[in-house]
């Protein structure tokens, strides 16, 4: 865990200058030149820090969805944040505005406390499994910066609280022996899907990495549900047959962008990065044409990045150059990005934006669940 300081530089400022991480003793060196990537995050973390409110949430005013998926917003906005260097401690206005947006997740909220039976459960604001895996998770890298102490009291009790219920609702009865290992909508549904199964199982391995309560089969049980949404048939001795696929959104359907780059990343963070499913995944990617046309871009987009950085050099290379390609082209004059399709629109800019951001990150690789 990255947890000291040198004077007052934040990470950012520090790989700027050259430093390596975690900190060292070395002496400062002569600032290097800002590329297009640098200014480019500079400006979409200014556009996060203006669109911050008195509460400290993160939102768009102009979207619906961000006002009530408010937690899952300012989360996503902190890790944003985060992953480009910038830490709750830090005296700027960036490290300033994270940790009023932590302050906002880690508030008292009675709604929040019964509506998960005894458990926290932050997707009570309207964004249900979805936002209560993006918050846990954003919880859970926190626990990997530097925060203050207060801060971190308050995180350890209730990211254990949110991460207990991702454990519980794991163990919902499920409708289908497909299911089993999954998450969906609510913590008691009866179905899996991709989407929502990610988010709980990336929250899981950052809570695991950051030493809290998380069984092994939980993470095990999460690995062998994707592993069944990965589309191929298989051998007898169970190995997918096509090496050129991915997962798709449930198990028997095809890939879309957006499934098998989630598939890719979250197969990597829990240590699966020679499974064929992987590999497979991989082959799959190189082989799409990524447009901003593509159904949820910006999501599918973060995972692709972060997904392929992982693999060999000029796999990593080539993604990174795609990605930086495309994300550069469509940021807008104030420092945002704008959704391409209409659901993502409807997300609003606080979500796209943090997802470029996130995206653009592999620069920098500060959030400690990409650091595995």
């Amino acid at each position: 865990m990255i947890r000291s300081h040198i004077g007052t530089l934040n990470r950012r400022q520090a790989a700027l200058m050259g430093l390596a991480l975690p900190w060292s003793l070395q002496a400062a060196v002569t600032p290097k030149p800002k590329d297009r990537v640098d200014i480019a995050t500079e400006r979409a973390a200014a556009y996060l820090v203006r669109m911050q409110e008195a509460n400290g949430a993160f939102n768009d005013p102009r979207s619906r969805e961000s006002a009530r998926n408010g937690y899952a917003m300012t989360a996503l906005g902190i890790m944003a944040l985060a992953s480009i260097g910038h830490q709750p401690v830090d005296p700027g206005r960036e490290g300033v505005a994270m940790k009023r947006a932590l302050d906002f997740i880690l508030r008292p909220d009675r709604r929040r406390n019964s509506s998960g039976r005894g458990y926290e459960y932050f997707g009570a604001d309207g964004s249900r499994m979805y936002g209560h895996g993006i918050t846990t998770l954003c919880l859970t890298e926190m626990l990997g910066m530097t925060v203050d102490r207060t801060q971190e009291i308050k995180l350890r009790k209730l990211t254990q609280s949110a991460i207990d219920l991702i454990l519980a609702s794991q163990k919902a009865r499920k409708s289908h022996a497909k299911y089993r290992g999954g998450w969906r909508y609510e913590p008691t549904s009866h179905d899996s899907d991709l989407s929502v199964t990610v988010w709980q199982l990336m929250a899981l391995r950052s809570a695991r990495n950051a030493g809290m309560k998380v069984p092994k089969t939980a993470i095990d049980a999460a690995v062998a549900y994707l592993k069944k949404s990965y589309f191929s048939s298989r051998n007898g001795r169970g190995i997918p047959t096509n090496m050129r696929s991915g997962c798709g959104y449930i198990p028997g359907q095809p890939p879309r962008f957006s499934t098998a780059a989630a598939g890719l990343l979250s197969l990597q963070v829990c240590g699966e990065y020679d499974a064929p499913e992987v590999r497979g995944s991989t082959n799959w990617m190189m082989n799409q044409r990524i447009t901003p046309n593509e159904s949820w871009f910006y999501y599918g987009l973060y995972y692709y990045a972060q997904g392929m950085q992982k693999r060999e050099k000029r796999i990593a290379d080539h993604a990174r150059q795609v990605t930086e390609d495309l994300l550069l082209k469509l940021q807008q004059a104030d420092g945002s990005w704008v959704g391409t399709d209409g659901m993502e629109r409807m997300a609003g800019k606080i979500y796209s934006t943090s997802l470029a951001l996130l995206s653009l990150s592999v620069k920098y690789h500060f959030l400690p669940i990409y650091q595995h």
